[in-house]
């Protein structure tokens, strides 16, 4: 699913679920230390994320090292490189590409079902709720509070080693369009940008690649 998204230079990993090889990882002690005493399917959902970037990071030919939040909560990445992990229920996906060519990435998976209603409140402003009942309703069979969700925290994901932590999710702007892609408008006005969405298998999947 997530090969059919990102662009040409960026590498990509994805599992659903568990089960597979990329659940047979030996953590580093730094990650290990991330997850003593956590529940066993947050243990599993946390060792096959970077089971599926260590995959990624092989196709880009980087060695493997510890992936453990920085100051913002986004993983550290090894030098030079630029990359983004998801996990939602059953799905686990991982992204990575040479900073020399890649700005910024961010991907973000969610199940494809409608937002809470208190989530989708303080998530979808006004303005974007009506255009969404307005333009998109009748294009696309998928819950589109959901994909705006997913659109946002991916176009979150790629800017904020960029904006600090001055800004949130709720910052940004994203229009989506029928065809599988959305235009967004990040919060220090530095200019748009565009994403790449697909509904597909029970899942939605937002990519933004930063040239």
């Amino acid at each position: 699913m997530i090969a059919d998204l990102v662009p040409d230079g960026v590498q990509a990993w994805e599992a659903y679920g568990d089960a597979g090889p990329e659940a047979a990882i030996v953590l580093f002690p730094a990650e290990q230390a991330l997850v003593e005493g956590v529940v066993e399917n947050r243990r599993l959902e946390f060792t096959t994320v970077r089971g599926c970037a260590r995959r990624a990071l092989a196709r880009l030919g980087v060695a493997a090292e510890p992936l453990v939040p920085g100051e913002l909560g986004a993983p550290r990445w090894p030098a030079g490189v630029v990359g983004s992990m998801t996990h939602c229920r059953g799905y686990r996906a991982a992204a990575v590409a040479r900073a020399v060519h890649v700005a910024g990435l961010g991907i973000d998976a969610e199940p494809a079902e409608p937002l809470p209603a208190v989530v989708a409140a303080r998530t979808v402003p006004d303005a974007e709720r009506d255009w969404l009942e307005a333009d998109f309703r009748a294009a696309a069979d998928v819950p589109l509070d959901r994909l705006l969700f997913c659109a946002k925290e991916a176009s979150y994901k790629a800017f904020s080693p960029w904006l600090g932590s001055r800004f949130g999710f709720n910052d940004f702007r994203v229009r989506l369009a029928s065809d599988g892609t959305f235009q967004g408008a990040p919060p220090d006005g530095s200019g748009g940008f565009s994403g790449r969405w697909t509904a597909r298998s029970g899942y939605l999947l937002a990519v933004v690649c930063l040239a």
